[in-house]
């Protein structure tokens, strides 16, 4: 039984730390003409600061240096903190940090993941969030599979598409029952990016079983969108 854990920010003086540190490294960092750019590219999803991914990851080493592994307290304190920021590169922290410290949450952490992918989403929080966060958890404790069921069934597309995208790094580990089901059940969405994650996670998977994802999409091509069909095949053909 999966334990639920309140999606509240919990005490923690690790997140204080790093929050601290973090707003004060951004802050002396930020270029507002790289902003502008960079909130435009991401269709004016939210604020940014202006931080290219090489000087995020510099000032992330900075940040870090001499903190002490988290536990899951800390990990969900410090995400949450962060997606109370407004500018979006402190949500890539959070990202990234989740990705780095997923060993160390539990399964009651999914509601928290969930909270992530449901606030302020886009594709660049999200996909992050399913392929290494969400997909974690599940490969951890496959009773989440059934938080999956639930998911890919959600009106919110964005809790859908995780569901899709969230065994992208499972290879031979992978529920094929469920990814094919998955994508069968969401082959009539009309959103891109639920189509696009169709194709992307059979592409994904056809690295590994090529011949079971060329079957599935020759059964079903009339249901699938083209768009979900050329990426599943992109690179297998069919």
């Amino acid at each position: 039984m999966v334990r639920l854990m309140s999606v509240t920010v919990p005490p923690s003086s690790l997140a204080d730390t790093v929050v601290e540190r973090l707003v004060a490294r951004y802050a002396e960092a930020a270029d507002p003409v790289r902003a502008a750019d960079m909130r435009a590219y991401m269709k004016d999803i939210a604020p940014f600061l202006g931080l290219s991914s090489p000087v995020r990851r510099a000032l992330h080493r900075d940040v870090l240096a001499g903190t002490p592994r988290p536990d899951e307290t800390d990990c969900v304190a410090i995400a949450l903190r962060c997606w109370e920021l407004p500018e979006r590169e402190y949500q890539y922290f959070a990202v990234d940090y989740l990705r780095r410290h997923v060993r160390r949450c539990s399964s009651g952490f999914l509601p928290v993941a969930r909270h992530l992918v449901t606030t302020r989403p886009w594709w660049d929080t999200v996909d992050a969030l399913a392929a290494h966060v969400v997909g974690g958890l599940v490969a951890a404790d496959p009773a989440l599979r059934a938080d999956m069921d639930a998911w890919i069934e959600d009106e919110d597309l964005w809790a859908a598409r995780t569901a899709l995208l969230h065994q992208l790094r499972h290879k031979d580990a992978t529920d094929t029952g469920r990814l094919f089901a998955y994508c069968e059940r969401q082959a009539g969405h009309p959103d891109f990016f639920i189509r696009k994650a169709i194709g992307w996670c059979l592409r994904e998977y056809a690295k590994t079983d090529p011949d079971a994802v060329r079957d599935f999409v020759v059964r079903h091509r009339e249901a699938l969108a083209p768009l979900s069909v050329r990426e599943a095949l992109k690179n297998i053909g069919g």
